[in-house]
């Protein structure tokens, strides 16, 4: 039986390398990537970031606005982030289309110059990592998938390490055993961490992720993060994690019914909205610090929405987790209505306030980058020696994969999956895709023996 146990992990784990390889080698790549993104920007566009437009003249942030959407015909203003110095406040745009062009304003606010958005390095690492550059449910899905398997590598490869005593030392190694042993020992080391890099990452994945949020809104002060979210969306990105899928509250509706039928509006055409010189009257009244988003409201109910998150995805933004703050602000008379923050979170909420940041390298700085980044190229070790050992034992012509196992799956190993399959529904049904293949290619061989006895005869 204990053989069994062994061989059923030993040849999963090798067929599972196999097959997920090369997606491990993209979102580990793509990951220390979006590691560095801030790094990066600053120096390719310091010129957007840090730069001046040459004009003295000083005009007004809704000035400025109302200047870049005659600018970029079509294009209409939803979010003003406003930075820390030294950087530049920033225009997100998006079009009928959805397209999102980024505006830059100098301390002036006259414009610098704009950006696609989809074209900026950490858009780029962040799309590749998560959806391979190519996008779409089953692209999500089979990254997802990937991460999934890799969690089944990690512990099972722990289980064989010791399980064979790979690591203990012995008197003569040939070339595939050294292999094996760097192979497994690396892989120890960086098994724990790399889990936590894995699950900090699940928030934004497709199919798990949708119901990680979805259990931390129905359960506010406890919850486990193995269950399901929703990711976050693209043009919502400043709005802290947990409050981004949240209905916020609305405006006073006598303002709304006073002046039209409350029928949606386009950002910022509201004749009656609030300016946003106002808002920032209010926003510096309440001592509010930079950095801070400032989302304008959709509809003439919506209320302004002014937003710190740890995880935005933009450089110069990202605030420490006990200072997430979501606030709501009246359109019309700029009063302040409510807000939620890191102490209002669940304990699900602000473990993913923390893990994202994590996640991300950017929760304790350098230090937090410099940890990511050894792990992701230790990880890569790993993929390397692993193919390394199988290259080594590998006959020519032949896969050389673990031998098949003669008697029946053990108990503990179905045990096994069928755990990792509840925390993980994704990776479970997969394990129903692979036991049913393994069904069909049994049937068809144990078909294909008969036939071959039937016509001997």
């Amino acid at each position: 039986m204990k053989t069994t146990f062994y061989q059923s992990f030993w040849r999963t784990h090798f067929y599972a390398a196999l097959f997920i390889t090369p997606l491990l080698i993209s979102l580990t790549l793509s990951g220390i990537g979006y590691l560095f993104y801030t790094n990066v920007e600053n120096h390719l566009y310091d010129k957007y970031f840090f730069g001046e437009s040459g004009k003295t003249e000083v005009q007004s942030i809704d000035d400025a606005v109302k200047l870049a959407e005659e600018s970029y015909a079509g294009y209409t203003t939803n979010k003003i982030i406003e930075l820390e110095e030294p950087y530049n406040t920033r225009l997100t745009m998006k079009n009928a289309d959805g397209d999102e062009k980024y505006v830059f304003l100098d301390n002036h606010n006259q414009i610098i110059g704009g950006q696609d958005a989809g074209y900026t390095f950490s858009n780029i690492m962040r799309n590749l990592h998560s959806s391979l550059f190519i996008g779409g449910t089953v692209v999500n899905y089979l990254v997802e998938l990937a991460a999934c398997w890799a969690v089944f590598l990690l512990l099972s490869g722990i289980y064989m390490t010791f399980k064979a005593k790979v690591i203990k030392k012995t008197k003569q190694t040939n070339k595939r055993q050294k292999s094996r042993k760097f192979h497994a020992l690396i892989g120890t080391i960086i098994t724990i961490p790399m889990l936590v890099i894995i699950f900090t990452g699940l928030p934004w994945s497709a199919f798990m992720g949708k119901y990680i949020y979805q259990a931390s809104q129905d359960h506010p002060t406890f919850g486990t993060p193995l269950l399901q979210q929703q990711p976050p969306t693209s043009d919502i990105s400043e709005i802290p994690w947990a409050t981004r899928q949240e209905t916020p509250p609305t405006s006073d509706s006598g303002h709304a019914v006073h002046h039209g039928n409350g029928a949606d509006t386009v950002c910022g055409t509201n004749p009656y909205q609030l300016s946003v010189v106002k808002l920032q009257h209010e926003i510096n009244a309440m001592n509010i610090s930079k950095p801070y988003a400032i989302i304008y409201p959709t509809s003439e109910v919506d209320v302004y929405t002014v937003a710190k998150s740890s995880n935005t995805g933009v450089t110069g933004l990202d605030v420490s987790p006990y200072d997430e703050t979501t606030m709501y602000f009246d359109q019309y008379s700029g009063k302040y209505i409510d807000k939620v923050g890191y102490e209002d979170y669940g304990v699900l909420a602000k473990w993913f306030t923390w893990g994202i940041p994590l996640h991300e390298g950017h929760l304790f700085g350098w230090p937090n980058k410099l940890i990511n980044l050894l792990v992701c190229l230790a990880f890569l070790v790993v993929i390397v020696w692993g193919v390394s050992t199988w290259l080594l034992r590998k006959k020519q012509g032949m896969l050389s994969a673990p031998p098949k196992i003669s008697q029946k799956v053990s108990i503990p190993f179905i045990i096994f999956m069928i755990i990792l399959g509840i925390l993980m529904p994704l990776f479970g049904l997969s394990l129903i895709v692979v036991v049913l293949v393994e069904i069909i290619i049994h049937l068809m061989s144990k078909n294909k023996t008969e036939v071959n006895k039937n016509a001997k005869r």
